[in-house]
């Protein structure tokens, strides 16, 4: 709904469209505090000995951050297990910096943040947007989805995902875009 309130249905969904899509934003928001895509984050290794929260950290040692523990606690989240975008809707951590609010921290935190987040999160906005908006999604009849995790460095689906897409739009907007997106590499 709000894709087509904000974007119309002669066009595609381009960056400055973004802002005001909210609720997408808080989906993606949500979707990264629900499954990480690292679910450790690098380690770090003390330059001093400190003590954190009654835990002595000797000089030298490897410390490990879990986000996907940290961004499941309840003591942070309420329903942490619960997906609910609208948690993220007119709230701080909407549009933040990573790391400014340590309860959400897919991209790390601080100075140690990673240096590509913003180009990360502009591209899972903009093309999640789009692929929403172009298309609708059914489940294959006889197909059951499983959102089970399998882990490891990286979190992927323990099963594919299969889904079959409707177009939504007219082709002839997709074909302008495709049209533009190769003006603009050609550019380059």
């Amino acid at each position: 709904m709000e894709l087509h309130e904000v974007v119309g249905s002669s066009r595609i969904v381009h960056e400055s469209d973004l802002p005001n899509l909210s609720y997408l934003r808080a989906v993606v928001n949500e979707t990264l505090r629900l499954h990480p895509s690292a679910p450790l984050l690098p380690p770090h290794r003390s330059m001093d000995a400190c003590e954190i929260d009654g835990y002595h950290i000797p000089m030298g040692t490897n410390v490990y951050i879990n986000a996907w523990t940290i961004q499941r606690d309840p003591s942070l989240w309420e329903n942490p297990l619960d997906f609910e975008p609208e948690r993220f809707l007119g709230s701080p951590m909407m549009d933040s910096i990573p790391g400014q609010h340590m309860e959400l921290i897919p991209f790390g935190g601080g100075r140690r943040s990673c240096p590509g987040w913003r180009l990360g999160l502009l591209i899972t906005q903009i093309v999640l947007a789009n692929i929403l908006h172009a298309f609708s999604w059914e489940i294959p009849i006889g197909t059951s989805v499983s959102l089970d995790e399998k882990f490891g460095i990286a979190v992927s689906m323990l099963k594919p995902l299969y889904i079959s897409p409707l177009l939504k739009l007219d082709s002839n907007v997709l074909i302008d875009a495709q049209k533009t997106l190769s003006d603009l590499v050609e550019i380059t």
